[in-house]
């Protein structure tokens, strides 16, 4: 929304910031993954990264001016303590008994504070605001607290640290931002965010706006239920492929113009809403149909022997790498006596409508041959360990002569494939609404968001002259390679399936 909006007006920019005033809880490596994000979404941010800590005097100075101008002043009271005073929803806070301290001693104390004269908790500095205002925000917000804690950027130079609401209004006036805009739950806060401009007479007050934070069914965009995700190792990472980070979306094979496409059509809202994971599906699907490279896979293999081609005879086939865009080219695939398809095209007691493989039915072979299936083989166990077929020599991308061969199915040459490891994921979650509740919202994964299949085939040199992120497995679903190395063998994770088959699934 930022970055979008500022690339609506030509002569506007967009900062990107970061809030360095909790040094307990930062970590560069987050902040490296939001500058790879933002930069892979094709944004680009006015001249360089900002740090909230570039500013930390003028904000001591704020606070100084602040206590000068008897609107803050230096408390005693412990955490637990404040919170006690501040009140209810329904009931006025009291003032603390150090609210009524002389300019002189609170500037004092003030200067001893940043001077790590106290002990971390022992004193915070306070907005001087109104105790009984129906905005708890308002009831004497805390500006500045005690943290003997090194940061990656100031070092050891500081051991008070500004709260982010007292930083988040002066950073933008100090940016000479005109718009700062904000999710939803910084609504209440907005008052406060005026009241420290307007009190210290900033000559830029920004304007905050608040918009609804986007929200998607089966999933969750909270940071804290992501991190829990990922601290109960539940998920692979803040990259795994089923959460809806953008590094997440980025590993699964999300594209940044499928990505930016979704936010366009949904729009923004003031309203919390939940968009259904479907539509994000339907951007990407329409994205990688256009490019996206086709190639055979064969998932779970079942292996048939043609006995009537030619044993040691291996054809080349020209196959489109995109049916519906020649200019894209050709690729060659290996066609030989044995070959695999999927296990899901056979069924050995077919129904009447079943039009791929079953015993004595003929059934297409994808840019190839018909072939018929005249014997299966099985093992002691009595499960399927090939099937016998013969094939029509005259049917290479000709219809069979007087009979009608419904079917068309994938598949792939024994001795020209490579094994793969391709993992197929689904929606984290079993509810539309995952629960706000710690236990329940754990107990609402699915089971099933990963399969793995560690004994798929795919083409071999599966890239070929088309050096693709992204390709169509056919009749299978969009599939990216994974970063994971599995040796030898390629990684792929699935992107999204060739249909909305879970809309399907739930009418079902």
């Amino acid at each position: 929304m930022n970055f979008g909006l500022s690339e609506a007006y030509e002569k506007s920019h967009c900062n990107l910031r970061f809030d360095d005033t909790n040094p307990s809880k930062e970590d560069i490596l987050y902040e490296q993954a939001i500058i790879d994000d933002v930069k892979w979404l094709g944004f680009k941010w006015d001249k360089d990264v900002k740090y909230a800590s570039d500013y930390f005097e003028e904000l001591f100075d704020c606070g100084v001016q602040l206590i000068k101008q008897g609107q803050a002043y230096v408390c005693d009271l412990s955490a637990k303590e404040i919170k006690e005073y501040r009140g209810t929803l329904t009931e006025a806070g009291k003032n603390s008994p150090f609210r009524t301290r002389s300019v002189e001693e609170n500037l004092a104390l003030f200067h001893e504070m940043k001077q790590g004269k106290f002990k971390d908790g022992e004193k915070v500095l306070r907005a001087k605001i109104d105790m009984s205002s129906g905005n708890i925000n308002m009831r004497d917000p805390i500006l500045y607290r005690i943290m003997k804690i090194h940061h990656s950027r100031t070092k050891d130079k500081w051991c008070i640290y500004p709260t982010y609401d007292f930083t988040h209004c002066l950073s933008d006036s100090i940016e000479n931002i005109t718009h700062s805009l904000c999710t939803l739950e910084f609504q209440d806060h907005r008052p406060l965010y005026d009241w420290v401009l307007h009190s210290l007479k900033r000559k830029s007050h920004p304007q905050q706006i608040e918009f609804a934070r986007l929200c998607i069914n089966y999933g969750v965009t909270s940071k804290r239920k992501i991190k829990l995700l990922v601290d109960k190792n539940i998920v692979d990472g803040w990259d795994d492929p089923r959460i809806l980070t953008l590094a997440g979306l980025r590993r699964r094979g999300y594209t940044p113009k499928a990505i930016r496409n979704f936010c366009h059509r949904i729009g923004i809202s003031k309203k919390e809403t939940i968009i259904d994971m479907s539509i994000l599906e339907e951007c990407i699907r329409n994205d990688l149909n256009d490019h996206a490279p086709r190639r055979m896979s064969v998932l779970d293999p079942l292996k048939i022997i043609i006995t009537n081609y030619p044993q040691g005879k291996v054809e080349t086939l020209q196959v489109p790498h995109h049916p519906q865009k020649s200019e894209m080219g050709y690729r060659s695939v290996l066609f030989s006596r044995e070959i695999y398809i999927e296990q899901d095209d056979f069924l050995e007691e077919a129904p009447k409508k079943f039009f791929r493989l079953a015993p004595g039915q003929e059934v297409r072979l994808r840019y190839s041959y018909v072939i018929k299936c005249e014997e299966v083989v099985k093992d002691k166990d009595g499960v399927i360990k090939e099937l016998r077929c013969t094939y029509d020599p005259e049917t290479l991308g000709k219809k069979p002569e007087g009979r009608k061969v419904k079917g068309v199915i994938h598949w792939l040459s024994c001795g020209h494939s490579e094994k793969a490891h391709v993992r197929i994921y689904d929606r984290l979650f079993t509810k539309e609404s995952p629960s706000s509740d710690e236990k329940d919202f754990l107990e609402e994964i699915n089971e099933s968001s990963l399969v793995e299949k560690k004994n798929a085939y795919i083409e071999k040199n599966i890239e070929g002259d088309r050096k693709s992120a992204s390709f169509q497995f056919e009749r299978l679903g969009y599939f990216c390679l994974d970063k994971t190395l599995g040796g030898s063998v390629k990684v792929f994770n699935r992107t999204v399936s060739l249909k909305d088959t879970w809309a399907k699934s739930k009418e079902s």
